[in-house]
């Protein structure tokens, strides 16, 4: 910017020229020094660099608004997922923060194992250099609570590096706990800023993608949809009872894409909340400390009364003297306290010893807040962009004399009728149709776990990617699981799914899963993957993903003709390069 010259023809005297063009000198003079402080500020500020390792898309969203947290603080923050780091750049950073998930057994999300593994090798270098910090997500319903956030922050400290504040580890009420530690974490920052820099706001790096905005409808302001479909799926004499829900999202409901998850905040079943109250002798009217409803209320809205807490168990064990199970919980036997609660629910645990009487303080302090449920999307917005499909397994079972469902499922497929249900998006930037339309796209989804891979069919569909589609279908029974066939085959006919290979493993001798149909067709999977190709799967973690993981690296090993660990690095560039991609529970 240059001074401004003030023309002899313009309505002013020669004194007010002079003066004018003095002020304009001093302006830019000034305009020009706050810019260059406020360059050398950034410059000079401190550098944090922010990785997540995210499953379903909750890490990268918090980790986010660190990064957002720590420029208006005055420091740079660079944000980037653990599969796009590499262990030997921690040696050239002072500044590191790990916000991890943890999801199946204690294990890492899948974004995160490439990372892990080479942080844990025993060439790892040392990080005496390194300061850093680890906000742990997970849920203490589960024994490997945050286990992965507590791997990391071990192993840079054997590592040598140095923390800027302990661990946090979050339960899956989150939201507290993280803003706690990210402020501990500003605060920090703030007394290791050098001297001669502001305390201005530093702006994201020139090539940081723009941050989506937030969406009003949150876990704590859920938007009400209406129920407008609730459709059985699964046919005469299947085991299973899968439905297809529809959601009216019309007016001023929360967006979505395909490969996001929906939250659903469900209800007790009032005959549950009822028959526990009988079984602790409350009438249901009692107050409860910080609450301003009543046990029922409570029972019914606020608390999980079916799956058994932990803290419920050591509650019971105190009580019941039963050697078995003391033995279990000072043991910490995992199989056996698993093997132990199978198929029990908070009052089946009540029933089994009736001596037990608990007072509603001792009762709702070892009952954990009811927790939404996540369910994979399986319709596209571009098609369908009033509403939002969910195909859900309703969980129903007999046992201990009594009939019982699950929280969420039997919440929709029983209860909700025509009603709204509280719902909210939860964005899972990494699991997303290929960006580029003319590459193949493999999806492996049994079960329900068909439900994004529809939402990405559709989604195709609607952009016109010419791209060729490869469904991995199965389940039990064609004649009674085969959800969606219709569509499927309109589909097929259309061409907008090229390949549908089905395994239904009981209806022959041999069973026969959806990685047995990927290793018979081999050649033409390897082929796919060579043009390009993303592979998909969604569905159980523990055993499915897991086989199918294994077959992907036999299929690769086979056709390429690499070794085992030939392999593995094939797999884990496709990783590196976003092409292989999971979404297991």
């Amino acid at each position: 910017m240059q001074a401004l010259f003030i023309p002899q023809d313009s309505p002013f005297s020669e004194d007010q020229r002079s003066w004018l063009s003095g002020f304009y000198a001093g302006l830019h003079t000034q305009m020009t020094k706050d810019t260059n402080a406020s360059s050398a500020d950034a410059a000079q500020a401190l550098t944090v660099h922010v990785f997540y390792g995210t499953q379903t898309g909750n890490s990268e969203m918090v980790a986010e608004e660190v990064c957002d947290a720590i420029r208006t603080g005055g420091s740079n923050a660079v944000l980037a997922s653990l599969d796009e780091a590499e262990v030997e750049s921690l040696t050239q950073m002072d500044y590191v923060l790990i916000v991890t998930s943890t999801y199946g057994e204690g294990e890492m999300p899948d974004n995160a194992e490439m990372f892990w593994e080479a942080l844990k090798d025993t060439g790892a270098p040392r990080l005496e250099n390194l300061q850093f910090s680890v906000l742990a997500l997970g849920d203490t319903a589960y024994d490997e609570f945050c286990e992965a956030g507590k791997q990391f922050d071990l192993r840079l400290e054997q590592l040598g590096a140095k923390r800027i504040q302990p661990r946090v580890d979050c339960d899956v009420d989150f939201e507290e706990a993280a803003e706690g530690w990210t402020s501990g974490i500003v605060e920090e920052l703030a007394k290791r800023k050098p001297e001669g820099v502001g305390d201005g706001a530093v702006a994201p790096a020139a090539g940081t993608a723009p941050k989506a905005a937030k969406s009003k409808w949150t876990r704590k302001t859920p938007f009400c949809a209406p129920v407008t479909c609730n459709r059985l799926l699964s046919g005469d004499g299947s085991a299973k009872e899968i439905r297809h829900y529809e959601f009216d999202l019309s007016n001023d409901g929360p967006s979505y894409e395909a490969g996001d998850a929906m939250g659903v905040i469900p209800t007790n079943d009032l005959e549950l909340v009822s028959d526990l109250l009988d079984r602790c002798d409350f009438s249901g009217d009692e107050d409860i400390p910080g609450k301003d409803i009543s046990l029922a209320e409570a029972m019914f809205s606020d608390f999980e009364i079916s799956t058994p807490s932990s803290d419920f168990v050591k509650a019971i064990e105190a009580r019941a003297n039963d050697e078995h199970l003391t033995h279990i919980v000072e043991h910490g036997d995992k199989d056996a306290m698993e093997a132990f609660l199978w198929s029990k629910d908070i009052l089946d645990l009540l029933n089994l010893y009736p001596h037990i009487m608990l007072s509603v303080e001792e009762l709702v302090d070892v009952l954990k807040p009811l927790q939404h449920r996540a369910y994979s999307i399986s319709s596209s917005s571009k098609l369908h962009p009033d509403s939002v499909h969910l195909t859900i397994a309703s969980v129903r079972y007999n046992s201990h004399g009594r009939d019982h469902g699950g929280v969420a499922s039997c919440f929709l497929a029983d209860r909700v009728g025509e009603q709204a249900a509280k719902v909210f998006m939860t964005p899972n930037k990494s699991f997303r149709v290929p960006a580029d339309n003319d590459a193949p796209m493999v999806m492996v989804g049994p079960g329900t776990g068909i439900a994004p891979f529809r939402a990405f069919l559709q989604e195709r569909e609607a952009i016109g990617a010419k791209g060729m589609n490869w469904l991995f279908f199965g389940d039990q029974h064609a004649k009674t699981d085969f959800i969606y066939q219709d569509e499927l085959s309109a589909m097929q006919s259309s061409g907008i799914l090229n390949r549908l290979d089905l395994a239904f493993s009981r209806d022959q001798a041999e069973k026969i899963y959806v990685q047995t149909r990927m290793q018979e067709n081999a050649k033409d999977l390897y082929a796919a993957l060579q043009e390009g190709g993303h592979f998909y799967v969604c569905g159980d973690a523990s055993r499915m993903a897991k086989d199918v993981d294994q077959a992907l690296h036999d299929v690769i090993a086979e056709q390429a003709g690499l070794s085992v660990d030939g392999a593995k690095d094939y797999v884990n560039k496709m990783k590196k390069e976003k092409r292989y991609v999971r979404d297991v529970y």
